[in-house]
């Protein structure tokens, strides 16, 4: 039994709390001094801290004598102190910025947060704290919803749900699912506020389901600290919660193409082989991932070894670099069990890099995969033995690193780290972990940006590069079902590149063509396109038959042709926060309805997706925000505001596009280390309801991690004007620009439903019209009428920092 069931016994621990209190009802207010913009005030029982990580973000902070406290993982480095303004009027202090403001009552003391004038936010009894158990109590108002908790699968609103916080594998699930691989300690409310818990122990998430009006937070043990955020809107919201927890750096642009995945190669011939393979079926790669055979011949026995089986893979050096020659990256997986059968064990131990027993003696236990011991990562020993496994692989030309069994797995409760035991500190395993990594890759590779994948983590592991999964999802239509729902609530909470084994993981009896392509369809429109499986049904797609080949290679290629827009996604996630996948009631917050919605989602702003969960499927319901929408494949347009059923087939996905869209499409490649735009396709998707448009595309090298801080990118901005049946467009480019960056770009411009466009200008020079599509494709500058699918489209060469165009309907 760990800690967590033994919190579930709620009358042994309500005895125990009674029999040993630390902290009473209610304290009372004594002083209060600002040092260094921290508000501290003392009470009569412990002393509180209050401090801005951002204009709309507050960290409160209860110290208490007796109460040990952890170090702040979910706060971005260096933490941060913003001025804010105090006012003392004797019977309550009034804390804050123009955003966010804390009215600390004085007796007895108690919390509020107020947005403006309004109240979003108050904590109940607030803080307690007791030998076995510790937390908050916030008040909830009667329609708040609240999302939130991570990964579970329970509906958009977990308002009721009593959430456990720890972070634990689900093998195989295909439904409801309360408990799952990364839990976080942080909410979302529907009054446009994020609570979040710094505490990473074993506890629970109370959304209202002991005490409906009430919100607690309660764990083992941990820091007694909480962040509180706010903005007028959604997005706002998510910009304020990166401020404070910090902020997602570029992925690698390589790590947005086609991942060869399998549970796993067996050699490095088959390695070629497969590779292989993708290239004579003329599908797109840019990553192979090899799953532990690549340090042992079979499942059992061999993790902790972490070095290459040479016997399999005779010459793992030159393949990756072969592979590398072809545009495919290698990524590893690394667990961090060291079984006492492994090579390495004696070498773990006399590196003291193992988690210790009560004893002071390195903890050993068993599991699925033998009698292990596990890596202290947040040791500087441990950590220091973990790196130099890792800076041998790197040396090898491993480009990618997949952590597995990150929660941990297993973890004892009496397993006792350099910072703490087990079920202080599980939750942030994964967290420390991928912290280790990344800071141990930039420091020997800083001209590389990290690729980290990872199945547990913790509030703010985004800053780590951290690219989290969905965990061992069940090879079903109720596996897929659940997956946006999964990766809309993660998304909210910083997880952006949140994304699932394409085609299901586990079980399965034999191969079901239409969830394979469906799973496989949705994953286009999702951060990371990596099917992934137990090999008995081959989860590549190179590996069927001809007709399930030629229904997903225009999908996978149309993958390829939105890299420029996917980049854009991820540059507009690393600097304001913004998830690719994201939920309709950002498109509008005053329909609460919208919020509950989990079978639809945006791919950034232009796209609407409803991916296909059940068999036979010929429509499917979508609700639509307000505006003007599209059907992506066949033009078909639909008045927002209302739900619609679209029509779909097996070789299409519900897509819809936002009318006032502009969608940048490169040309397809085998592999994204020959993306280029100077051959662009810009997209812009007309209505006449749309006065004005706006949108915008990231380029830079696609590899360095310093681009962003160093101004070393170029930023394509584009803008649409319509009035009285004249459309302006205008294109600019700004930005330092970046090596490699295109002196020019021949730019094909494709306006949607807009045909009757009779004169184009392009910065006041008449266009020529063209009488047929083949005669533009032949030609430097002109335009062609596509009246047959009310297009027209323009071609130049886009050479100076502005152009504008000017598109004019006859009378």
């Amino acid at each position: 039994m760990n800690n967590l069931d033994l919190m579930s016994c709620r009358g042994w621990v309500l005895a125990l709390c009674l029999a040993f209190p630390l902290s009473a009802a209610a304290a009372e207010y004594q002083s209060h001094q600002l040092q260094q913009n921290r508000l501290q005030v003392q009470t009569d029982e412990y002393q509180l801290q209050l401090s801005f990580k951002s204009s709309g973000a507050v960290e409160v902070f209860y110290q208490q004598p007796g109460v040990k406290q952890l170090p702040s993982f979910a706060l971005a480095e260096p933490e941060l102190a913003l001025p804010a303004q105090l006012k003392d009027d004797n019977t309550a202090l009034q804390f804050g910025t123009d955003q966010l403001q804390v009215r600390l009552q004085k007796s007895p003391l108690q919390l509020q947060f107020y947005r403006g004038k309004e109240l979003i936010l108050a904590e109940e009894a607030g803080y307690f704290a007791h030998q076995t158990l510790r937390g908050f109590r916030f008040a909830l108002t009667p329609d708040e919803k609240l999302l939130g908790g991570g990964e579970r699968v329970l509906g958009m609103d977990r308002r009721g749900q009593r959430l456990p916080l720890y972070n634990k594998a689900s093998y195989g699930y295909n439904g409801e699912t309360k408990q799952m691989y990364f839990g976080l300690p942080a909410v979302l409310s529907s009054k446009k506020y994020a609570l979040v818990f710094d505490n990473s122990a074993s506890g629970f998430l109370d959304l209202g389901a002991t005490e409906k009006d009430v919100l607690q937070f309660e764990a083992a043990a941990g820091r007694t600290a909480y962040l509180v955020m706010t903005a007028p809107g959604y997005p706002q919201l998510m910009q304020q919660y990166v401020n404070a927890t910090g902020k997602q750096p570029l992925p690698p642009r390589w790590a947005l193409g086609n991942f060869a995945s399998r549970f796993g190669y067996r050699s490095e011939q088959q390695s070629r082989d497969i590779v292989q393979k993708f290239h004579d079926a003329d599908f797109p790669l840019d990553a192979l991932v090899l799953d532990l055979y690549w340090f042992g011949k079979d499942i059992q026995g061999h993790m902790g070894n972490l070095a290459w089986d040479n016997e399999a893979f005779p010459q793992p050096k030159q393949m990756i670099a072969d592979l590398k020659a072809k545009g495919v990256n290698t990524i590893l997986i690394t667990e961090p069990f060291v079984l006492s059968s492994s090579k390495r064990w004696d070498e773990a131990v006399a590196a003291n890099a193992l988690a210790k027993n009560l004893a002071g003696q390195p903890k050993r236990f068993d599991f699925y995969f033998g009698n292990t011991g596990l890596v202290d990562v947040f040791s500087k020993d441990g950590q220091a033995w973990f790196n130099g496994i890792y800076n041998q692989l790197a040396q090898d030309g491993v480009a990618g690193w997949w952590g597995d069994l990150g929660e941990p797995e297993v973890h004892p409760y009496d397993t006792v780290h350099s910072v703490g035991t087990a079920d202080e500190i599980h939750n942030a395993y994964g967290h420390q972990w991928a912290a280790m990594l990344y800071q141990n890759r930039l420091e020997q590779q800083p001209q590389q940006r990290p690729m980290i994948m990872m199945r547990a983590g913790f509030a703010g592991s985004q800053r780590y590069g951290m690219i989290p999964w969905t965990g061992d999802v069940d090879r079903s239509w109720g596996g897929l079902k659940p997956q946006v729902e999964l990766a809309l609530q993660m998304g909210l909470l910083g997880m952006g590149y949140t994304h699932s084994d394409l085609g299901g993981f586990a079980g399965g009896e034999q191969f079901d063509q239409e969830l394979y392509v469906r799973w496989l369809q949705y994953g286009v429109f999702q951060p990371v396109f990596r099917p992934h499986a137990q090999e008995h049904i081959a989860p590549e797609p190179v590996l069927h038959d001809q007709a399930t080949q030629d229904l997903l290679r225009p999908f996978v290629k149309l993958r390829y042709r939105m890299a420029a827009y996917n980049y854009t996604l991820a540059y507009q996630n690393s600097t304001l926060g913004l998830p690719l996948m994201r939920p309709l009631f950002f498109a509008d917050d005053s329909q609460p309805q919208l919020m509950l919605n989990k079978d639809s989602y945006f791919w950034g702003d232009a796209f609407l997706v409803t991916p296909v969960t059940a068999p036979g499927v010929k429509a499917v319901t979508v609700q639509l925000p307000q505006g003007v929408w599209l059907d992506y494949f066949t033009g078909q347009r639909y008045e927002g505001g209302r739900s619609i059923e679209q029509p779909t087939s097996l070789s299409t996905l519900p897509v819809l596009v936002k009318a006032g869209a502009f969608v940048p499409l490169v040309p397809a490649v085998q592999s994204l280390s020959q993306y280029s735009s100077r051959q662009l396709e810009l997209h812009y998707y007309h209505d006449d309801s749309v006065s004005q448009a706006q949108g915008e595309m990231f380029e830079d090298d696609g590899r360095s991690p310093d681009s962003l801080a160093k101004g070393q990118y170029e930023l394509l901005k584009f803008n649409a004007t319509y009035a009285q049946g004249q459309l302006q467009l205008s294109l600019d480019r700004t930005g330092l620009g970046y090596a490699g960056m295109p002196a020019q770009r021949s730019l094909t411009l494709v306006v949607h439903q807009f045909s009757k466009a009779s004169a184009i200008t392009l910065d006041g020079q008449t266009l020529p019209e063209l009488p047929s599509q083949a005669a533009l494709d032949g030609a430097a500058v002109g335009f062609y009428r596509d009246k047959t699918n009310n297009k027209v489209w323009l071609k130049f060469d886009w050479q100076r920092a502005r152009h504008q165009l000017q598109l004019t309907t006859g009378s």
